[in-house]
């Protein structure tokens, strides 16, 4: 498409679209990596771009991958061809190889390849590129909504460069509607807007500039309706009612929201728990996965401080997976309640964990005679029954007598594990240890 003409675009094209920088000094956010002193930083002459590596742009959508890829190819002076992983084969990546070298022999440099939503690729899809990066014959920007180390192969992250783009914050994102409300591209001021009403879509956008542009011309749409000019803030609500909260229930919001609701419960945060529960609620998380991750919690993290918890985690998942939702969100929410107040201690998981390492490094003694099923060696040494004694209690060794001094279960002053600790120091003197 030729794009010399201010208005030489495609009939309906969204203006998200028509706004897309083309130049750094119209891109917003990122500059951990575009500022002066960004690692991108190099790469922003034509002296820097002539040495410009394969790189991976890895962020949440909306933040500027697309956009960064086609600056860098402007700046470079490069060819761009764009792939997308999502309806794209080895077929086409070596099309655009062919490309690159034809452009090569005919003394031009190395075309960028931009392979949109790269993780989508078969490992031998991704594969399919390494020589053509290793030998220079294309310059490769992927970009990626999840987890790289996790999604692309070892390979590929062995020859790229990554960086990770964050989500916008609120100011980056009012700066571009401010843009797109005068821009000839954009709205060429035809619509005036408060700057309540543009932080306002701001935060229903949730750091997506393609969201927060995409809201901007449905609140227009809707105002041209009425034959008006001003975007108010009840536009705004009719418009959009609610956020557009985000979440991938298979991606890095995923575990990066079951990871900050698990450190809250623990934290004994019950406000900040039940908003990343309802961030995983309404993003149609399974409630299942939820319960089975408080179960978890009540058993590493509250343990025997109050040893009911892992009863009512227990209970909640069975209720969720019978009743499901909505109503599924009233147990979990009671749940997540209880456990973030309830008082906490890791020492049961610690013991066991302690216990494992020592038998993973060798520390398997054999059992002591008067502790096995059957004894055909000596028939004298016998068992001693702990019920036939007063206190309940044999000073027998239930370990070999030297390791019997071995430590495991350290119980914390916490809630019901207070009363542990009080007994275990009674019946460690029966025992005969320290």
């Amino acid at each position: 498409m030729n794009t010399e003409g201010l208005f030489d675009y495609p009939v309906g094209m969204p203006l998200a679209a028509r706004m897309r920088p083309t130049s750094l000094a119209q891109f917003h956010g990122q500059a951990h990596i575009i500022a002066d002193q960004g690692p991108l930083a190099a790469y922003s002459s034509e002296l820097g771009n002539s040495a410009l590596p394969s790189i991976l742009l890895y962020g949440p959508p909306g933040t500027g991958k697309t956009t960064l890829a086609r600056i860098l190819s402007n700046m470079s002076r490069r060819r761009l061809i764009e792939v997308s992983a999502i309806n794209s084969t080895v077929k086409d990546l070596r099309s655009a190889i062919d490309l690159s070298i034809a452009t090569i022999d005919r003394g031009g440099q190395a075309s960028i390849v931009f392979i949109d939503e790269i993780h989508r690729f078969s490992k031998v899809q991704q594969e399919a590129v390494l020589q053509a990066v290793e030998t220079g014959q294309i310059v490769l920007i992927g970009a990626t909504t999840e987890n790289p180390l996790f999604a692309l192969t070892s390979a590929i992250m062995s020859r790229v460069a990554l960086f990770r783009l964050v989500e916008l914050d609120d100011a980056d994102l009012v700066a571009i509607l401010d843009r797109a409300l005068v821009d000839e591209r954009g709205l060429n001021a035809k619509y005036q807007a408060s700057s309540g009403v543009l932080a306002e879509i701001a935060r229903l956008a949730g750091g997506d500039a393609r969201k927060a542009l995409t809201i901007l011309e449905t609140i227009t749409v809707n105002v041209n309706r009425e034959s008006l000019t001003e975007l108010t803030l009840e536009a705004v609500r009719v418009s959009m009612p609610t956020a557009l909260a985000r979440y991938d229930a298979t991606g890095d919001q995923h575990y990066d929201i079951i990871s900050a609701f698990i450190k809250s419960v623990r934290g004994s945060d019950p406000d900040a728990a039940l908003h990343w529960l309802a961030r995983m609620i309404e993003g149609g998380e399974d409630p299942r996965f939820i319960a089975r991750r408080l179960v978890i919690l009540a058993a590493e993290d509250i343990g025997l401080a109050d040893p009911s918890a892992l009863g009512l985690a227990n209970a909640t998942m069975n209720v969720v997976a019978q009743i499901g939702m909505p109503e599924g969100r009233i147990p979990l929410a009671s749940t997540t309640i209880y456990l973030a107040l309830a008082p906490k201690s890791n020492s049961a998981y610690k013991a066991i964990d302690l216990a494992l390492t020592e038998v993973r490094a060798g520390f398997t003694p054999t059992v002591p005679a008067h502790l096995r099923s059957s004894n055909i060696e000596d028939d004298r040494i016998g068992y001693e029954y702990p019920h036939d004694l007063p206190s309940g209690v044999s000073s027998q060794h239930y370990l070999p007598e030297d390791s019997s001094a071995k430590s495991y279960y350290k119980p914390k002053a916490s809630g019901y594990e207070n009363t542990l600790l009080e007994r275990l120091a009674k019946l460690l003197h029966l025992l005969g240890k320290s």
